[in-house]
Formats: C-alpha cells, structure tokens, sequence
C-alpha cells in the first residue's frame, strides 16, 4: 500500500457506505468518542485519514 492511499481522506459518506450504516450512527459514535478519529475542517466538512480509520476497524475485530 502505498503512503498515499494510505493518508488518503475519506469522507463521512465513504465511511458509512464501506461499513453499510446510517449516517446518523456515524455522527452518534462522533459524538460519543467511538467513532475513528476525524479531521473537522474550517468549512465544517469531515474527513478521515484512511489509515485512522482502518485502525479503527482492526481495534474492533473480535477473535472468534
């Protein structure tokens, strides 16, 4: 993988649509710090650092 698709920002939209919730449960996680880490920027968007975000998955993974 590459440094840049590893840094790649993902938008909140690309997130839920990968992990196949409502955005409004992406926001309920923000809000209760479970979501992955995010970047807010001036204009108010979001977006999140792939690499942030598939840490986050890993950090999620249960042994079977």
């Amino acid at each position: 993988m590459s440094p840049r698709t590893v840094d790649e920002k993902m938008t909140i939209k690309e997130v839920v649509t990968d992990l196949r919730v409502p955005e409004s449960t992406f926001h309920r996680w923000r809000q209760l710090g479970k979501g992955p880490r995010s970047i807010k920027l001036p204009n108010g968007d979001v977006r999140i650092r792939r690499s942030d975000y598939e840490s986050w998955l890993t950090e999620r993974e249960e042994v079977a």
